[in-house]
């Protein structure tokens, strides 16, 4: 593909968009920030502007960033096709859990659509999931691999859309197995979050899910599978006691319930000793001491030949 992508556009400029605007803007790219409040914004990256409607020159990319509802993503892409029609234009969605299958019905160019999804914060996140829509090429999706590495970023790549892209699925895999201990009381919020942070965080940090597997060995792997397996909460429902606590107005640090009692805690201070730990963490993961030795990097396979 001869496409080249130099100039961005952030449809929605709330906490994520700010995050990913910053990216890209820090990375040299023509970065334009659509949103309604584009007068008032002073906090925007260096070299990045505001608009409040769509420009006349058609960008390379247009990345959607508005709330999570099939229908208000749905009127962003339809309005950018109509502003640009005989552009080729590439619109992505920054959905973390919608359909890319139902999302790009209206598209009259399918084969145009990608995910792009980021995590928070998304400017210190190094991970970026690319995944393709239903009839996106394989060409259109590596192009955009390579723009976010050209940001900082280190992509994960699905040729394949599906609901939830991969860190998601894997993570709502473990959460919901988590809340059905809560809810029966096997294990608390507190012990579960212990092991995750002592056990399976630090473990994963150094051999990943899978190669973890592989040094362990499949046999005892496999036994285990077949004993554990079948006694999994497999319901395929949502938790009911998450879905209430929703309902009851218990959100998190923003209701100053959740999980955890939150009230008298410093919420902001919280969520930004989080950020600069987690950039801590990043930094000493690409440390010279965590890198692995040459003769252990095995090469990879597919276990389905």
């Amino acid at each position: 593909m001869t496409q080249k992508i130099q100039s961005i556009l952030i449809y929605g400029y709330g906490v994520m968009g700010q995050g990913v605007a910053r990216t890209f803007a820090n990375a040299g790219f023509d970065t334009i920030i659509r949103s309604s409040r584009a007068a008032e914004l002073k906090d925007l990256p260096a070299g990045a502007r505001a608009v409040t409607a769509l420009p006349d020159t058609p960008p390379d990319l247009v990345l959607e960033l508005v709330p999570e509802e099939v229908k208000t993503k749905q009127a962003v892409y339809l309005e950018v096709e109509a502003k640009y029609p005989g552009a080729d234009v590439i619109i992505a969605t920054g959905t973390s859990g919608l359909d890319l299958v139902e999302l790009v019905k209206p598209l009259k160019h399918p084969e145009r659509f990608v995910g792009l999804h980021y995590f928070m914060p998304a400017d210190q996140a190094l991970v970026v999931e690319v995944m393709a829509g239903p009839q996106t090429p394989r060409e259109l999706v590596d192009l955009c691999t390579e723009v976010l590495r050209r940001t900082g970023k280190e992509p994960v790549v699905l040729y394949k859309p599906i609901v939830g892209f991969l860190v998601n699925r894997l993570q709502h895999a473990i959460l919901h197995e988590a809340y059905y201990l809560i809810e029966n009381g096997v294990a608390s919020a507190a012990d579960i979050d212990h092991a995750a942070r002592r056990m399976l965080a630090p473990r994963m940090c150094v051999n990943g899910l899978i190669a973890q597997k592989d040094l362990s060995g499949l046999v005892i792997h496999a036994g285990a599978q077949a004993s554990i397996v079948p006694e999994l909460f497999h319901n395929r429902v949502p938790n009911p006691m998450l879905q209430a606590m929703v309902k009851n107005g218990e959100t998190g640090t923003a209701a100053g319930k959740g999980f955890y009692d939150w009230e008298g805690c410093d919420t902001a201070a919280v969520r930004k000793q989080a950020s600069v730990q987690l950039a801590k963490l990043t930094e000493f993961l690409d440390s010279e001491a965590m890198q692995p030795a040459p003769y252990t990097q095995p090469k990879p396979r597919d276990p389905r030949r």
